[in-house]
């Protein structure tokens, strides 16, 4: 189970449709990080949503998803079905939720203490179930920072530019231009708090020359990971959110010469003829520890 705020590897997080085996079945040979699997928009008719709570919870048992992070999408709280979804699948194997349309900080709340009043009643630890807030409206935008600050689960803030634009009435132009603030106001919301900060799905899955471009928006505005739709798209997610093999060389060269400047007395250390100030060193502790991750992943 995750502590609050644990820092997890959170580079790609796959959305798979719950009801539907064979893609059940693919995701658990995925490489991708987060298992996203959906009980809401992706499940309709509505009695397809029992059978997709079935069909994830039978997949958690029998160890299908054990090398991922499993975080089902549950209906919102207006719906009529975000009960079921919760008292269900709060099982182990299951790390927490991802809630869809947060607007306002209460939404968040009022969700953390579903789970609290269920991981009392089946005598979970409290907090053991932790939450990624979707924001897909504009007051979500508004309202990213308190979205952050409502619960200690919170470990991950997505965005999903698709329902944000179509809340905005605006347009999704080729260059992503009218998404370039929405994305630096949440990144910033979940860095100022401790939060996985997560970009939006690339809806052209096929056009990876285009996903490129968006992951070097999204590396460039801070992220940490990107929602996936299909695991064509992992290879490329993880290239540029995981250290290459340059970064950890350099990030390890860097903490030797800092140390060695320590330990001779002198204030700073240099490389390259610049300084080696406080914050990159912490850049480069930030690295390693994501290489570390990445390497347990790896062995898994």
């Amino acid at each position: 189970m995750l502590n609050n705020r644990q820092v997890q590897l959170m580079r790609s997080l796959m959305f798979v449709p719950g009801h539907n085996e064979r893609l059940l079945e693919s995701a658990a040979r995925s490489e991708a990080d987060v298992l996203l699997l959906d009980i809401e928009d992706s499940v309709q008719p509505d009695a397809n949503k029992q059978i997709a709570r079935d069909l994830i919870k039978k997949y958690v048992a029998n160890g299908k998803f054990t090398n991922h992070l499993v975080f089902p999408r549950v209906n919102d709280r207006e719906s009529g079905h975000l009960l079921q979804d919760v008292y269900q699948l709060t099982i182990e194997g299951i790390s927490g939720f991802m809630y869809p349309k947060s607007k306002l900080g209460e939404d968040i709340y009022f969700f953390d203490k579903l789970l609290e009043t269920i991981e009392y009643e089946k005598k979970y630890p409290v907090g053991t179930f932790k939450i990624i807030a979707l924001v897909e409206t504009a007051a979500a935008v508004l309202n990213a920072q308190e979205l952050c600050k409502a619960s200690s689960r919170v470990v991950g803030l997505a965005y999903g530019c698709e329902d944000f634009i179509t809340d905005l009435e605006g347009i999704h132009d080729s260059e992503s231009k009218s998404l370039f603030v929405p994305r630096a106001m949440i990144a910033m919301a979940a860095r100022a708090n401790g939060v996985v900060p997560i970009d939006t799905v690339h809806i052209k899955v096929h056009d990876l020359i285009d996903l490129e471009r968006n992951l070097k928006i999204a590396k460039n505005l801070g992220f940490e990971g990107m929602l996936v739709l299909n695991p064509k798209e992992i290879p490329l997610v993880h290239k540029y959110f995981s250290p290459s093999t340059l970064d950890v060389q350099e990030a390890e060269e860097m903490l030797t010469l800092a140390e060695e400047s320590h330990s001779e007395g002198k204030g700073v250390a240099y490389k390259n003829g610049k300084f080696i100030g406080p914050p990159m060193i912490l850049t480069a502790k930030k690295i390693l520890a994501k290489e570390k991750m990445i390497s347990r992943k790896r062995k898994a």
